[in-house]
């Protein structure tokens, strides 16, 4: 019976992976790249993280999930990266197809 409960509660958890949104851009050497931006449901909202190569970058969490991919971009700017533009890439499981619009984000003077 105890198990049936773990499994049901886990089917309510709110909290995990909701979206994945692609992001491109220059890195700190000059170099094209393109990586997945993870965005997590929070108990305060949502937040979302990166990798690449060996760097992981995390945002805080925000009320809208367009909130919580522009901190994160926001945060690799001081790290060296630019041209940066992100989309969402799938919703839950759905992929989107490349359907969504891009969005650019202005490098800081």
């Amino acid at each position: 019976m105890e198990a049936d409960m773990t499994s049901l509660s886990s089917l309510f958890k709110k909290e995990g992976l909701i979206e994945k949104h692609q992001l491109e851009g220059v890195d700190p050497s000059d170099r094209y790249f393109n990586r997945a931006i993870l965005v997590n449901r929070t108990p305060s909202g949502y937040a979302a993280k990166v990798m690449y190569e060996a760097l992981t970058v995390e945002g805080q969490s925000h009320s809208t999930i367009s909130a919580a991919v522009k901190d994160l971009v926001e945060k690799l700017h001081p790290l060296g990266f630019s041209h940066l533009r992100t989309r969402a890439n799938f919703k839950g499981t759905k992929y989107l197809a490349e359907k969504e619009t891009w969005i650019d984000y202005q490098d800081p003077a």
